[in-house]
């Protein structure tokens, strides 16, 4: 959810449009700009919390994480329904000053020790510029099994789009499946661990894997082979319909970014060869996330029809992600040609 500094009111309208679109959603991101500098922050989780919404992330830079211990404190009396997203993109203040336009490696770091020091759940992401930051990919996966804290990381290839200077689609655009070998060279999923995620194929890629300290066994290694074809994007379970039921369950790209033992325990009952652990927790399992949107230059009217991620709006229109970019951002391209449009229909009536 795009909140900005928008009101609380307006925030708790977006909230009730989502709750009333989609039931009981099983995850909330708040973004921004920055959420935590927002006034009401705290307030805007109670607002979380008061309605049947699973778990909430928040998308943030980490500096108030990395500067302010009570912060982080009252940040972890939320846990277990919250996890935090933490902006990982280098560990090299040269990659950070040409992504982010600041030096902010020490932050990073110093916000991590923050989280592992309270434990709350932490999802590393990666935006991944050719040329920039693509050679780290292998080292930021490593570096996440250094903590604890760390439940995954996701990857974003570099859409153009936000603050983007200098962007040269030729040499900075980077493909899935380029950052899919790179996580390969970590030796924690190979290739053929990471699967495509069954909404959107085209899209997502995650590896799933049972963590033991710096240790991951992935779960697509349990899986019966025949299970999983060799074609491209498809992945078929018919043979197996309740272990089928139970991989979707998993996931699906909502749920592995939140507490999901009794969707782990679920898929590993279901596997005869899987010896399950007596306490299996979200702290035992470890994914690789690979999450490519699209802009002008990929944009693809199918793949926005199984978009898994949406923007809830002020005015209480939920819009894939892969469209408010390019269409509805303030600022964006095409928003002036969508106003235009709206104003022709208005003449039009």
């Amino acid at each position: 959810m795009h909140g900005g500094h928008l009101s609380l009111e307006v925030i708790e309208g977006m909230l009730d449009a989502l709750v009333e679109s989609e039931g009981e959603p099983d995850l909330v991101q708040l973004s921004g700009g920055e959420p935590t500098l927002h006034p009401h922050f705290f307030e805007i989780l109670d607002a979380v919390k008061r309605r049947p919404i699973r778990h909430v992330m928040i998308n943030t830079n980490g500096l108030r994480i990395a500067q302010e211990p009570e912060f982080v404190d009252r940040l972890a009396s939320y846990a277990p329904r919250l996890e935090v997203y933490l902006q990982f993109d280098s560990m090299n203040d040269d990659a950070l000053m040409n992504l982010r336009g600041a030096r902010l490696s020490r932050i990073r770091q110093a916000a991590l020790e923050q989280l592992e020091r309270v434990g709350l759940s932490t999802t590393l992401v990666a935006v991944v510029k050719r040329g920039v930051n693509d050679q780290e990919v292998a080292a930021i996966v490593d570096h996440a099994l250094d903590w604890s804290c760390v439940r995954g990381v996701t990857f974003q290839p570099v859409q153009d789009t936000g603050r983007n200077e200098g962007f040269d689609a030729k040499a900075n655009r980077v493909l899935l499946s380029q950052i899919r070998r790179e996580v390969a060279k970590a030796g924690v999923f190979g290739i053929e661990d990471m699967i495509p995620l069954p909404c959107n194929p085209d899209q997502i890629c995650i590896g799933y894997g049972l963590r033991a300290g710096r240790s991951v066994t992935p779960i697509t290694s349990l899986l019966p082979r025949e299970l999983i074809l060799n074609g491209p994007n498809t992945i078929s379970y018919e043979a197996y319909p309740a272990l089928r039921q139970g991989v979707l369950d998993l996931l699906s790209l909502a749920t592995t970014q939140c507490n999901t033992e009794e969707k782990l325990a679920g898929v590993l009952c279901c596997l005869p060869q899987a010896l399950v652990p007596e306490q299996l927790g979200y702290a035992n399992s470890f994914r690789v996330v690979i999450l490519q949107f699209l802009d002008r230059y990929n944009f693809d009217l199918a793949t926005v029809k199984r978009s898994c991620v949406h923007f809830v709006t002020p005015d209480k229109q939920i819009i894939p992600f892969d469209t408010y970019n390019t269409f509805y951002r303030p600022g964006a391209e095409g928003a002036v040609v969508v106003a235009r449009a709206r104003q022709d229909a208005r003449r039009d009536r």
